[in-house]
């Protein structure tokens, strides 16, 4: 899973979250794997997230249930990532234990296109509407971040806010001097 000893001395309120493919999570051992990289690393499992995508899903539905769920007991937060790309089924939302929904990109930079505003709504509201927190991915503009903000969405994720850095660089920009003192 690649867990980094550095991620557990971040302060508390900081989650990482970990994008996971069908391949990593169909190892037999995925879930014992999750739980040594945690206790390796000291990182509290509610300041884990993975985030999977429809394609997990559609692999051994028993043994990913199951997985899932003991992933959410031991403390671990699920995120749904890329949704509405894929071939999934709307019955999912209810089938496994999801604690956000994570909108594609393809929606929110569409605005434009009052079917893709629909849908955007849409999701968000069907994602609130379960108890899940909203994130919309790839919020560009002043315009996007306004609209997903009044849908709903609690998270926002794109180049509005920064472009992805590497480890070294976050903390340098970001932690300044708050690495290792708190959490």
């Amino acid at each position: 899973m690649g867990a980094d000893h550095d991620a557990a001395r971040w302060p508390a309120e900081l989650q990482i979250a970990v994008n996971i493919s069908a391949v990593q999570f169909r190892q037999a051992r995925f879930v014992e794997v999750v739980m040594h990289a945690l206790a390796e690393t000291g990182l509290a499992p509610e300041r884990l997230e993975l985030e999977i995508t429809e394609t997990v899903l559609m692999t051994s539905l028993p043994q990913v249930i199951e997985a899932l769920h003991l992933l959410r007991r031991l403390g671990v937060r699920i995120s749904l990532d890329d949704f509405g790309t894929g071939y999934s089924s709307l019955s999912y939302l209810r089938t496994f234990p999801f604690d956000k929904l994570k909108i594609d990109q393809t929606f929110v930079q569409d605005l434009a296109d009052p079917a893709t505003v629909s849908i955007l709504q849409a999701i968000t509201a069907l994602g609130l509407g379960l108890g899940m927190s909203v994130t919309a991915e790839g919020v560009e503009t002043e315009e996007q971040r306004a609209t997903v903000c009044e849908f709903g969405c609690s998270d926002l994720q794109g180049y509005l806010f920064g472009a992805p850095l590497p480890k070294h660089d976050f903390e340098a920009k970001h932690l300044s001097g708050r690495v290792g003192s708190e959490g």
